[in-house]
């Protein structure tokens, strides 16, 4: 297509934009018009995909990470025939067309964004995929220059130098306003440009609107790509075409009524759309070499002591020696979390994330939107920065595919004090729609965890470890689902059930015995399986041993197990109390810290003496 051709295709998507959004009455019009060249160049002159499928693997990818600016997506992906779906139909319930771009509504759209300054993570890890799986594919980024204050860009930025992903593209749209006024370097192009560059990226200045200088940078990093990747810094006007739109406050986020419709649309060219043709990928067959087999022992013996962690690593470890789509990231604490264990024997298989958790989620969710496995691994407490990048992976669905591991939970790791303790981990992945939380007691169940996170379960899965050793309780033959629980300790006496997880289950079983000795029979179930949860079953579990219930956790009581289960069982018959970590933690031995704040065995006794008296 011609320079003249693309300019008028660059006009057909603003006025799309504006109509679109003016029939919704709602949407981001302005920044839809200030990327309409940069849409035109890269849909309809430069990406090769096929129009017809789009999980071709060999497609071109696109990320809208300035996800505010979908009107403008839609049209390109209407125009160019990708879509049928109604562009008037923008922002309605029944619409594929939501006012964010979303996986589920529009195959075309390979993840949700639309909380800005986390989609550069992801064309990140879709860039590293081709690297891995020896695709020749690019990546393309849409970035707004209002996200660029987020500090996850640069955590991107430096991620994607030192692993030399060379074939990643991120443009900038440098329109200068931000929501609520001016963004924060303004049209100041050059403060953008040298950020990049002292990240260590190529960087080429444009005329945003100029589509000949926009096509000249996009060409060079197709036909000659270096050692780094490419950032175009593209200086734009909000509001481009739209004379009472242009460089304007107040507009962001604001659609045209009718009237402002009529005469925004007569200042914008109405030429004919232009004949195009959109080249298809060229089919690629990557060579896979097999790596040489290594056996990886992961056989915990019951009677043991093993660390959940440990066990973790090495049943992943042993997952990735014969699947090569397993990939461990991990934030700079793989000899703590034991992911270090698939580095060992699968070095090409292992990625330090650095200290830089949101960017290690965002690259998890890439690789796995172009089909790789990827396991992140991090302190549970460390997530927690990470929340929003994990929320927007949850709703990529179905395109989300990641296990996230949080070792160190809780106050039984010791001595390192409240900040290194997770105590809120378990509330944030428990709101996440379609997500699957284990919190596995013993070596034996934490390897089938990982196993059945590797092959079983799709979406966002967590897996939450701890620091000390504890007894390995379950022999190898031993089965766990998904929404199940196991009932460790039981009799036709019991007078109550204690519901245990993770470190608390051993507690639970010291308590079991000591209780025993005193007369009092209680039955005592691992709590595994967080979410889902059969809680019929366990509802009729707790009836016919007592009525009585304490649930123990190491973990906040917001949020946590105890108050799940209270919330989700609607018995008044059944007695249903908790104990967990009402106080900021203070240093300490595990064992002085389980004692203080109420979670050992000897809290657990004194309760249940309470509740059965």
């Amino acid at each position: 297509m011609e320079l003249e051709d693309l300019k008028v295709v660059a006009d057909a998507l603003r006025r799309d934009s504006l109509i679109s959004t003016s029939a919704a009455e709602s949407g981001h019009a302005t920044s839809c018009l200030s990327c309409a060249e940069i849409m035109s160049a890269l849909f309809f002159h430069q990406m090769n995909y096929d129009v017809k499928n789009p999980d071709n693997p060999d497609n071109d990818e696109f990320v809208m990470s300035k996800g505010h600016a979908a009107p403008i997506l839609y049209s390109a992906l209407s125009r160019a025939g990708c879509i049928k779906d109604n562009l008037k139909d923008l922002r309605k319930l029944k619409s594929n067309l939501e006012g964010h771009p979303m996986p589920n509504s529009l195959k075309w759209v390979k993840v949700a964004t639309g909380s800005l300054g986390q989609g550069l993570s992801v064309g990140v890890g879709m860039a590293l995929a081709a690297k891995l799986s020896g695709r020749k594919y690019l990546t393309y980024v849409l970035l707004g220059d209002g996200e660029i204050a987020e500090g996850s860009v640069y955590e991107a930025l430096e991620f994607a130098k030192k692993y030399s992903i060379t074939n990643l593209c991120a443009i900038v749209d440098c329109n200068r306003l931000g929501q609520s006024g001016e963004s924060i370097e303004g049209h100041n192009t050059e403060a953008y440009k040298r950020r990049f560059e002292a990240f260590g990226w190529r960087t080429v200045s444009v005329d945003g609107h100029n589509i000949a200088q926009i096509i000249n940078a996009i060409s060079s990093f197709r036909s000659s790509r270096q050692d780094r990747p490419l950032a175009i810094i593209a200086k734009t006007i909000k509001g481009k075409g739209v004379s009472f739109l242009e460089n304007q406050e107040g507009w962001h986020g604001k659609a045209l009524d009718k009237k402002g419709l009529k005469a925004a649309l007569k200042e914008i060219s109405n030429k004919k759309f232009p004949k195009f043709s959109i080249t298809k990928p060229e089919m690629v067959q990557p060579e896979i070499t097999k790596p040489e087999r290594v056996e990886v022992n992961a056989y915990f013996r019951k009677g043991r002591s093993v660390a959940t962690r440990e066990a973790y690593g090495k049943s992943l470890a042993k997952i990735a020696s014969k699947d090569m789509k397993i990939i461990a990231i991990d934030g700079d604490v793989s000899n703590s979390t034991k992911s270090e264990e698939v580095r060992k024997v699968r070095p090409h298989q292992f990625l330090n994330a650095f200290i830089a958790e949101q960017n290690m989620i965002g690259v998890a969710l890439g690789l796995s939107i172009k089909g790789f496995n990827p396991f992140a691994s991090t302190f549970s407490a460390f997530l927690s920065r990470a929340f929003d990048q994990i929320r927007m992976a949850s709703i990529s669905h179905p395109r989300n595919n990641i296990t996230i591991c949080g070792s160190h939970s809780g106050v039984s790791i010791g001595s390192d004090g409240a900040s290194q303790m997770g105590l809120e981990d378990i509330s944030l992945f428990r709101t996440l729609p379609k997500s699957t939380i284990f919190y596995p007691s013993d070596a034996s169940s934490t390897q089938k965890i990982v196993e059945m996170c590797a092959s079983k379960i799709r979406g966002i899965k967590y897996i939450r470890t701890t620091r000390p050793e504890t007894p390995v309780i379950y022999d190898e033959k031993e089965k766990f689902e998904v929404g199940k629980f196991k009932v460790v300790k039981e009799s036709n006496k019991d007078t109550g059930v204690i519901i245990g997880a993770g470190i608390t289950l051993h507690e639970a079983i010291k308590s079991q015995k000591e209780l025993k000795s005193k007369g009092i029979n209680v039955a005592v179930v691992d709590l595994y399986c967080i979410k889902p949860l059969d809680f019929k079953k366990l509802s009729e579990f707790i009836e016919g041993h007592g009525r009585r219930a304490l649930v123990v956790e190491d973990h906040h009581p917001e949020g946590g197990i105890g108050e799940m289960i209270r919330s989700n069982i609607d018995n008044r018959n059944l007695t249903i109390e908790s104990l967990s970590v009402k106080e900021v933690p203070h240093s300490g031995s595990m064992e002085e810290l389980m004692k203080k704040y109420g979670i050992d065995s000897k809290s657990i006794t004194d309760k249940i003496a309470e509740m059965v008296r």
